[in-house]
């Protein structure tokens, strides 16, 4: 009997959440596009801070940067041109990479979103 895998569309994701630099550089191009858009903008950012902290353990990490991936990915389930609908996925997706970590998003991480969204994001953040 012949076996088969099966997929439900995340291995694109997978694959670039191994690259930490391209997800990087990819996340500040992606989010100056598209900040205005997102309501969970602040979230996204708390979850980028803590996945490229030292400090978080490597799972987490993982995560984090599993779902952020998703986010810098060009095509998803659901097209992010959509109004209203578009981004809906990626919350999903972040909303339960979020909830597996919580207790690592530190208010550090949530202070420092908040922060680049009040010097209107972007400014010298692709460095960090």
């Amino acid at each position: 009997m012949a076996t088969s895998e099966h997929s439900v569309g995340f291995e694109p994701a997978d694959r670039l959440a191994q690259d930490r630099e391209s997800v990087r550089r990819r996340f500040w191009s992606k989010l100056k596009r598209v900040v205005a858009k997102l309501p969970f903008a602040e979230d996204l950012l708390a979850a980028y801070y803590c996945a490229f902290d030292k400090q978080t353990p490597r799972h987490v990490q993982a995560a984090l940067l599993g779902a952020i991936a998703y986010f810098v990915l060009p095509f998803d389930f659901v097209s992010d041109v959509l109004p209203v609908l578009g981004f809906t996925d990626d919350a999903a997706v972040l909303a339960t990479a979020i909830r597996m970590v919580a207790n690592y998003i530190t208010s550090e991480h949530r202070d420092a979103a908040r922060a680049a969204l009040k010097r209107g994001v972007g400014k010298d953040d692709d460095a960090e």
